[in-house]
């Protein structure tokens, strides 16, 4: 995961991953496979990142934009996201625990990376409360409102597609469920093995 710190970062970060710390250069880009964007439109507000992440995505790699505006990532010349979860706003860790629900219940998640990183317990506990039927993508449609078919198509992609990155903004932060949303966000990187190396989180 990458954004620039403020304090719901901090705890968030620290809570789940035991620093406050982003965990990748914003050259790692170059290497994913498949890029989550959440509550940021890098193409305005940081744009030489922009350009590097355009670069990688006209490589090939795969996108997925969770957003409620309609921003150049999802579609621009050259550039179209493969997801477009255009959530309500205020919604985003509602999302974010559909998102995790596909991985756990349909068998994604990375067991044995998590294990090695995690306490068991905290872990198992985290499984068990987004398994739950009311976290599941067609329960959340209706407060989300973002199709089911498409939080299950973009939860495959980023637990499957290699690679994962997640870069976040202000639209994440600057919100009264900021640092929950940091949390879900690295509870759902850790899960899908998506920590550790260049390319990924």
């Amino acid at each position: 995961m990458r954004a620039c710190l403020s304090l719901p970062d901090g705890y968030g970060l620290k809570n789940t991953l035991g620093e406050s710390a982003g965990t990748q250069t914003f050259d790692s880009v170059k290497k994913s496979d498949v890029i989550m964007v959440i509550g940021a439109n890098p193409t305005d507000g940081h744009p030489v990142f922009g350009s590097q992440m355009k670069r990688r995505l006209r490589e090939g790699a795969k996108l997925i934009v969770v957003d409620p505006r309609m921003t150049d990532l999802v579609h621009s010349p050259h550039i179209h996201a493969d997801y477009h979860l255009q959530l309500t706003p205020s919604t985003n860790v509602a999302v974010l625990n559909s998102l995790a629900h596909v991985v756990v219940t349909e068998g994604l998640a990375k067991d044995d990376f998590a294990h090695e990183r995690c306490e068991p317990e905290s872990y198992a506990k985290w499984k068990a409360f987004v398994s739950k039927p009311e976290n599941s993508p067609e329960e959340m449609e209706g407060v989300t409102g973002v199709p089911a078919e498409l939080v299950r198509g973009a939860a495959r992609l980023f637990a499957t597609g290699g690679n994962g990155a997640i870069y976040y903004g202000l639209g994440v932060t600057e919100h009264s469920q900021g640092t929950t949303t940091v949390m879900a966000i690295a509870n759902l990187a850790m899960a899908t093995g998506n920590l550790g190396r260049e390319g990924w989180v």
